[in-house]
């Protein structure tokens, strides 16, 4: 069982910037995907940025140049660094780890004023 625990949203005026943390119970070195989403009132669920095969970075076309994704395996934490936020970067911001099976933290509040 692993518990995956998001922080570091808050409220923050556009221009600003966040970094999220996600820390997991247990080692993150054995998983076999990790990434970061997030979901605004009354839209879907979507990716925001993962790690891909090779360790390889990966980001939705609306937060590249402006999120930055990495991971401390001695923390055994993910980060969400993000930059120039806008306000339709407003959202409940969520971990996502798959190891035998699929885990998800329970979010963190951005919320982007103009």
């Amino acid at each position: 069982q692993v518990q995956l625990v998001e922080s570091g949203g808050g409220l923050v005026q556009a221009g600003g910037s966040l970094r999220l943390s996600c820390a997991a119970s247990g080692s993150i070195l054995s998983a076999n995907y990790m990434g970061w989403y997030r979901q605004a009132p009354g839209k879907l669920r979507e990716l925001v940025a993962d790690f891909r095969s090779g360790g390889i970075t990966n980001y939705a076309d609306p937060v590249k140049g402006r999120f930055t994704i990495s991971r401390d395996y001695t923390k055994n934490t993910v980060y969400l660094q993000m930059n120039s936020l806008k306000p339709e970067d407003t959202a409940v911001y969520y971990c996502r780890l798959i190891r035998t099976r699929d885990y998800w933290g329970q979010g963190t509040q951005v919320t982007v004023s103009s």
